[in-house]
């Protein structure tokens, strides 16, 4: 399953990336196992170095190949709201229910200890010459949809076309450098790349893409939201939908793909299933009495201080911290740079000076976190110190677009707030003073004015009430310096919407980054996704400095021009001041019900969850001893 992207307090993740096409953005292009002229032949592919397995390997290393099949794994459902309408989750409309990405195969599919790898799923091989501008995919002949059609290249080409003209337009920019896609035969299809582009991501990311019945939506509106069961690739389909409320996916009757080297050891429950609650509390009941089985814990004063309930002083539940090896993830609040009051870097540092991090992780998060500083945080692509070799050189090439502290000064970090008191006298005077030098000067009711006379207002745009205790002093803070800073809840679907139409001053997010960043960054950074509507540029980034350190990233060759190239955008994205960084922690917190076997080590780069099995002795020994479970 695929691990939560949200963390810490109470923090949501961002809408999905463009449905499963992300997901093949940490398993790149790379090597050659066999060569026929300049063409290399594989059975996977990786980015900068040798793949981990080799051609015939039986299982991943980190899964047990005997796991029992059977029984049901259940979670609580998220996302960018506590519900769903939808089961479409390639476009903008609706909000879609967690797991949809269990309904679909790909034709590559990535490893979980590797950090740039992926191997054949429905292609059983694929070809491409040594400068990667094109890719052929050999698919595998017994590779069948869920309802028994086979899926062939046909089927290939028409998800590409259909999601990057139909999808969300996180599709449209993701595959800007695609030329096109043609089914040699029914079982061979062809990318081409454009010429000129950097193309050492593209295989694996047209390999990640789901495939589409295109027999199915010759009667089914592609475009449309919808809560009928779609008919998918992959190995589980819909099963029971309560909407709002529950969804089950089981196991498709013959999944053809089950013994595939690429499979052995995981999808071992016969169903999952996501449950969604009203709010955080009464989710947290719900696993205190076993309506579901497996947590993540996201709140810190609940993991320190509520986890004595009954089930699990017995024994029943278990509670784990796990090490998470990936990014921390870029979480903060995002100032929306559109807005004419947000677009001075001044106003924007004096608001971020505003959030004392210090006091509200002793006062709030009974001390658990640290401070987030970097867009790559807990990765060795954070910028720190002053810049040298690689990132000191993409830095250069744009120097004179530059502000000269850039180059002669650390990288910024935010300044070290008292944690006696929710307001720190420091931060209000200098903060105070970047106000004063934007022409924003206090005026009547000490709120301040420019000099036509308008207020300084900042609107927080959040669904969740929870984050209330973190949210007010941040605002009482703000007032303090005469900004009229408010909390705006809305519903969540009207969160959503506001959220994918940029329509907001400031909103609470967190996005995972990727382990090798590629064209991923054009949506969350780049210029194209400032106006477009479901973007990820929550900030509105619109800046050629910016654009054009992502294309070099892009098109780094080695990981050491990977690793510099992204601190220097790290670097620049933080002098500019678009975001409130939050808090961060390198780790799971887990709670299940003891019904579950696992490997005896998780893989380096997931929660790991994916590769459990359910173990019917101790489910029934629970059972025995009281325990009401599912």
């Amino acid at each position: 399953m695929p691990d939560r992207a949200v963390d810490a307090a109470p923090m949501k993740a961002a809408r999905r990336v463009a449905g499963a096409a992300l997901a093949a953005l940490v398993a790149l292009a790379g090597p050659a196992l066999a060569t026929d002229g300049d063409v290399i032949v594989s059975h996977g592919i990786s980015t900068f170095g040798d793949l981990k397995y080799r051609a015939g390997f039986p299982h991943f290393d980190y899964v047990n190949p005997d796991a029992p099949k059977g029984g049901t794994m259940s979670f609580r459902g998220t996302g960018a709201s506590q519900t769903f309408d939808s089961l479409n989750a390639f476009i903008l409309k609706g909000e879609p229910a967690q797991g949809l990405g269990l309904l679909y195969d790909s034709l590559l599919i990535g490893s979980a200890d590797e950090i740039d790898a992926s191997y054949g799923l429905v292609a059983e091989s694929l070809e491409y010459p040594s400068d990667r501008s094109w890719v052929i995919f050999h698919m595998r002949p017994e590779a069948r949809f869920a309802d028994g059609e086979p899926i062939t290249a046909e089927d290939v080409v028409w998800s590409f076309e259909t999601l990057r003209d139909k999808g969300a337009p996180n599709y449209r920019i993701m595959l800007a450098d695609v030329a096109g896609a043609e089914a040699i035969d029914p079982r061979t299809v062809k990318f081409t790349f454009k010429e000129g582009v950097p193309t050492r991501d593209l295989p694996a990311l047209v390999g990640g893409l789901s495939i589409l019945p295109k027999h199915y939506y010759e009667t089914v509106p592609f475009e449309e939201s919808t809560l009928t069961p779609p008919v998918g690739s992959g190995a589980y389909e819909v099963a029971a939908v309560q909407p709002g409320r529950s969804i089950r996916y089981c196991r498709v009757p013959d999944y053809w793909g089950a013994n595939l080297p690429v499979n052995i050891g995981s999808a071992n429950f016969d169903c999952y299933v996501y449950e969604y609650f009203a709010d955080n509390t009464a989710a947290f009941e719900a696993l205190k009495s076993g309506q579901y089985l497996f947590h993540e814990e996201f709140f810190s004063a609940i993991w320190a201080n509520d986890y004595t309930f009954p089930a699990l002083t017995k024994g029943w539940v278990k509670r784990e911290e796990l090490p998470d090896n990936r990014p921390s993830g870029t979480q903060g609040f995002w100032m929306n740079m559109r807005k004419p009051q947000l677009q001075d870097i001044r106003v924007r540092e004096a608001i971020a000076l505003m959030f004392n991090f210090e006091w509200s992780n002793a006062t709030l998060f009974s001390g658990n976190y640290e401070r987030t500083v970097s867009f790559f945080q807990n990765s060795p692509m954070m910028a720190e110190g002053l810049p040298e070799g690689e990132e000191l050189a993409t830095l250069e090439r744009f120097r004179d677009q530059l502000p000269p502290e850039i180059f002669s000064e650390p990288a910024y970090l935010p300044p070290v707030s008292s944690a006696e008191r929710t307001n720190d006298r420091a931060a209000i005077r200098r903060a105070s003073a970047l106000l004063d030098e934007a022409g924003w000067t206090v005026g009547p009711a000490g709120l301040r004015q420019n000099a036509a006379g308008q207020t300084l207002k900042l609107e927080i745009l959040e669904d969740n009430p929870s984050l209330e205790r973190v949210l007010n002093p941040f605002i009482a803070n703000l007032r303090q310096i005469g900004i009229d800073a408010s909390l705006r809840m809305v519903d969540s679907a009207q969160y959503e919407e506001r959220q994918k139409n940029h329509d907001y001053d400031m909103l609470p997010t967190r996005l995972v980054m990727s382990m090798a960043p590629s064209v991923e960054l054009r949506t969350i950074f780049g210029s194209e996704g400032a106006d477009a509507a479901g973007s990820y540029n929550l900030s509105g980034v619109n800046d050629p400095v910016v654009d054009g350190i992502i294309e070099l990233i892009v098109a780094a060759t080695t990981r050491e021009e990977l690793d510099g190239r992204v601190k220097a955008l790290d670097r620049v994205l933080r002098n500019k001041q678009i975001w409130v960084p939050n808090w961060s922690k390198g780790a799971f917190w887990i709670a299940y019900w003891d019904v579950f076997g696992r490997p005896e080590e998780p893989p380096a780069y997931s929660r790991g969850d994916a590769y459990w099995w359910f173990d019917r002795e101790k489910y029934d020994a629970l059972k025995a001893q009281g325990a009401v479970l599912p």
